[in-house]
């Protein structure tokens, strides 16, 4: 609710939008040989500019640069350094999808653990094509943590790992903030696959104190600008861990030192019974975005059924702490095409304009009851 009275429910999408053809053509000639470094971060540039212009028409008040640029959510921190300091052989932890396709994370096989690419590149690229605020989203250092699982570099232990993992992490974090981002969204999206390894929740539990020795770092000024975004990994449709079960996991999320939380909700089959969990375990400085999008489904949602979404929800979250979202980015891995790009900007104007009618439809009952 702003400062006018008037009830106003803060909507953002994750991240992601799908890139259009000619920059995923880019990529193949680029990967060949047959583009220069130059020409290529050309095309690049071209689709940041095109896609924030495209966010700004919706009516997006808060954007992304759309993951442009990133060849992955989970690796584009240690990407360019796959080659040296990087193994793709037997035991890399990999993220199974339910029609059996893998993304498999790198082990590392030499020291130390670094970042060659931060975050705030994106967001410092970005600045260049808008006013808006931005938001910049950051891979978990739980995630991370899964290049390197056990010690297997001489002189190099486990503990002094997670300690430069967690070194890095904070220094990513604070140069997003200090370049300006409006908040820093950390994607944890390996939440629900941990539980499906380990149904005992150990490994959970061990994610979550990891991420929070990063989180701990900060001010609880600053943590109000940090978000956490949790999903069962939608993939070309598909996820990799849909059938965790997401009421387990929602307790111990709300632990997590940040106050923004961006939770998948639209693909729940019972939205009801998460939505009164969220209630038991929220706190009163939390922010809750609500997934009222599905990224997985072509199916373009109305702005009538993102309404309903929205009210709904109010029967359990305080409208002033309540946001909307997407459940998940439209294409967190660069392969994925089942949503086109006109597609995905049909479904986030639907939440926007379903959005501003749950803020019209409240309004409305608040003028009655006075």
């Amino acid at each position: 609710m702003n400062h006018n009275g008037r009830i106003t429910i803060p909507s953002e999408l994750i991240g992601s939008i799908p890139r259009p053809d000619y920059l995923l053509s880019a990529v193949r000639d680029h990967d060949c040989g047959r583009m220069t470094n130059q020409r290529f971060h050309d095309y690049e540039n071209r689709s940041v500019q095109i896609t924030i212009s495209e966010l700004e028409a919706t009516g997006s008040q808060v954007i992304t640069d759309g993951e442009q640029t990133k060849s992955s959510f989970i690796i584009y921190a240690i990407q360019q350094l796959i080659n040296e300091y990087y193994t793709f052989s037997s035991g890399c932890f990999s993220l199974t999808f339910a029609d059996g396709r893998q993304h498999i994370l790198p082990r590392l096989v030499k020291s130390p653990f670094r970042h060659a690419t931060y975050a705030h590149t994106y967001l410092d690229n970005a600045k260049r094509f808008t006013h808006l605020p931005i938001k910049q989203a950051v891979i978990s250092p739980s995630a991370l943590s899964m290049v390197y699982p056990t010690a297997t570099i001489k002189n190099y232990s486990h503990e002094q790992f997670l300690t430069d993992l967690i070194n890095e992490t904070e220094k990513e974090i604070r140069l997003c903030l200090e370049k300006g981002a409006h908040c820093v969204q950390i994607d944890f999206v390996e939440a629900n696959f941990a539980l499906k390894l380990d149904p005992t929740g150990h490994l959970l539990r061990d994610f979550v104190q990891l991420n929070n020795c990063v989180l701990e770092r900060f001010a609880f000024e600053e943590q109000h600008r940090l978000g956490v975004h949790l999903c069962s990994g939608g993939d070309q449709e598909c996820h990799h861990s849909f059938d965790a079960h997401y009421l387990q996991v929602l307790p111990k999320i709300f632990d997590l030192h940040v106050c923004n939380f961006y939770l998948q909700l639209a693909s729940e089959p019972d939205r009801e019974q998460v939505l009164q969990c969220v209630q038991k375990y929220m706190q009163p400085w939390h922010r809750i975005f609500i997934g009222v999008i599905d990224p997985v489904d072509p199916k373009i949602e109305t702005p009538e059924e993102v309404c309903e979404r929205i009210l709904e929800a109010t029967k359990y979250i305080p409208i002033e702490q309540l946001g909307t979202t997407d459940d998940c980015g439209f294409a967190p891995f660069d392969d994925d095409r089942l949503i086109t790009r006109e597609a995905a900007f049909e479904k986030i104007r639907a939440r926007l304009e379903g959005t501003k009618m749950a803020e019209e439809r409240l309004m409305k009952k608040k003028s009655k009851s006075i």
